[in-house]
């Protein structure tokens, strides 16, 4: 169990980079007549970018589009909070206290939207089907159910058997259950194609209602309340879902009346989507780090073996000028490799942006000028230069220039290299064949805050994606204790000493988190979104939502309005 966390890619992302940042709803005057008593009834249709491909929790991966709707069509066993706590779901769970014995008691009053009862066989079949996911299924997922153990004890009881102790096991809870009725005797091949994914069936507080359909293409897709839903009743009827390309023609449909959300706001519409009076804009952190690695095993860069450098590096670089320049605020600064809002977050001193005392570093660890005038600063014979790979968007390479600019200063030489993200992940960082390189860790789908396959030592080698290759034993030792740990005190006293240690040792450079825009009409209320660990985690309070009837305000014969 200790080599699995098979979610964590490295993805490379063009950020968000119009607008200011904005952490919560677009602050409004609130007065009684803006917040009125939650009413049942109503439709809520929401522009979704993307296209429709098919509506199934195994299948969804690579289509944010189909995971969105996928949200509210299906459940699973465990959800997690926006602090990255585990809640039931489906389930309650208990852990044995050597931490390999998982035991699951399914809520008994739950019924797939067909009316049939949902059972532990539906649990099982499902993981039967990732288990021989084929080419569907990514290989680790596969091979990390092949480990577990999954026993029946009765109809509505489950027991999870690890070879191991693995404390964010229950990040693999959060599947979306299938209903083994309709897909029995079905391999994962077979069911790639099967009408169930056009006319799906699940849980989850709405049901597929009927798609729409415009000249043989899908266009839309329309949910109806679950009026059987396990949980908190939905006031919203209906969900509509209509498909647009991007978030240009997303917001034309807004101002055309056509919808009443846009599921992601991107850079070129959100100056515009700001001036929307009625268009309530919610932005939380997403789950993606932007983060400078560097090699700490290559021979050619000895000097990011010295604390001192890396420290000075990192005071080097204008951070906060680059969110404000770049990505127009759309970022929130880091300094760890742990999310945020997390529970295991704990708060290390910020690094400021401070060129002189990074200079002085510098010179500490024997990095001067040999002459007068000269532009890189040198110990011995060894010029303080290296290459930064950087990956060939736009704005990475803006960033790349604004971070070679900054190290200039200070008189180290950086040369950038461009690559594609294919070459840079699968052929450099892979293989180690790399100096510096500025990346963007993207850990969605994945609550749980393990930081273990990043920085363990046991990730250097191999295809562990301890890609800095840093070696500390006690670092590594806390991980690995936190891994094992069930008490959650325990996790969280780990945590925050491998943070200090990371802080201190600064084996890679974190520079900032990015932002998601989501923009909401006025006229739906019981809106709240929090730190995400998914685009579609804004819709964790859906069934709060509501449709706001504005009382209609009449004069009095005085000229002072009042309510009817």
């Amino acid at each position: 169990m200790r080599k699995i966390r098979w979610q964590l890619l490295i993805i490379f992302l063009a950020g968000l980079v119009v607008g200011i940042l904005l952490l919560t709803e677009q602050p409004v005057p609130s007065t009684p007549l803006d917040t009125p008593e939650p009413e049942r009834g109503g439709v809520y249709t929401e522009a979704l970018i993307g296209s429709f491909q098919r509506l199934n929790p195994l299948l969804d991966r690579y289509s944010q589009a189909d995971r969105d709707v996928d949200r509210l069509i299906f459940s699973g066993l465990i959800r997690f909070d926006s602090t990255a706590n585990p809640q039931p779901d489906l389930a309650q769970w208990g852990v044995s206290a050597d931490g390999t014995l998982y035991n699951l008691a399914l809520r008994k009053d739950i019924r797939w939207h067909d009316g049939k009862p949902f059972t532990a066989d539906d649990v099982i079949f499902t993981i039967e089907l990732m288990r021989n996911g084929g080419n569907i299924v990514p290989a680790d997922l596969q091979e990390f159910w092949k480990a577990v153990e999954v026993v029946r004890l009765s109809e509505y009881d489950l027991q999870f058997r690890l070879p191991a102790p693995f404390a964010p096991f229950l990040d693999y809870l959060t599947f979306g259950i299938l209903p083994k009725h309709l897909l029995e005797n079905k391999t994962i091949e077979q069911i790639v194609n099967d009408p169930f994914n056009l006319k799906p069936v699940g849980t989850g507080p709405y049901q597929f209602s009927r798609l729409i359909v415009e000249n043989g293409v899908i266009t839309g897709v329309v949910l109806s309340a679950n009026q059987n839903y396990y949980g908190e009743k939905p006031y919203l009827d209906e969900i509509v879902f209509r498909y647009y390309p991007d978030s240009a023609s997303a917001l034309q449909a807004y101002q055309d009346k056509q919808v009443q959300g846009i599921s992601e706001i991107t850079s070129d519409v959100l100056e515009i989507a700001l001036a929307e009076p009625n268009l309530a804009i919610y932005s939380a952190r997403q789950p993606i780090l932007s983060i400078l690695l560097l090699n700490l095993n290559n021979a050619d860069v000895p000097f990011f073996q010295n604390k001192d450098v890396r420290k000075a590096l990192m005071l080097g670089l204008n951070r906060q000028g680059m969110i404000d320049v770049h990505l127009k605020g759309q970022a929130i600064l880091a300094n760890g490799p742990i999310l945020p809002g997390t529970w295991a977050y704990y708060a290390t001193p910020s690094f400021e942006y401070d060129p002189q005392q990074a200079k002085t570093l510098l010179e500490k660890a024997g990095y001067v000028y040999a002459e007068e005038g000269d532009a890189v600063r040198v110990k011995g014979e060894k010029p303080l230069a290296f290459t930064l790979l950087v990956p060939d968007t736009p704005l990475h390479l803006a960033l790349a220039e604004e971070i070679r600019t900054n190290w200039n200063a200070l008189g180290v030489q950086v040369t950038l290299e461009p690559l594609p993200y294919d070459q840079l992940v699968q052929e450099n960082l892979k293989d180690r064949a790399y100096q510096a390189a500025l990346v963007d860790l993207n850990l969605t789908q994945t609550p749980d805050p393990d930081p273990y396959p990043f920085w363990d030592q046991a990730q250097i080698s191999g295809d562990g994606q301890n890609y800095s290759q840093w070696d500390n034993r006690m670092a590594s030792e806390y991980l690995e204790q936190a891994r094992v740990a069930t008490n959650r005190d325990e996790r969280t006293r780990y945590y925050r000493n491998f943070q200090v240690i990371f802080h201190e040792e600064l084996p890679a450079l974190p520079l900032f988190y990015r932002v998601y825009n989501y923009g909401v009409s006025r006229e739906i209320g019981g809106v709240r979104m929090g730190p995400l660990f998914d685009p579609s985690d804004r819709f964790a309070h859906i069934t709060e939502w509501y449709l706001v009837n504005r009382p209609r305000v009449v004069a009095t014969p005085q000229g002072a309005p009042t309510q009817p």
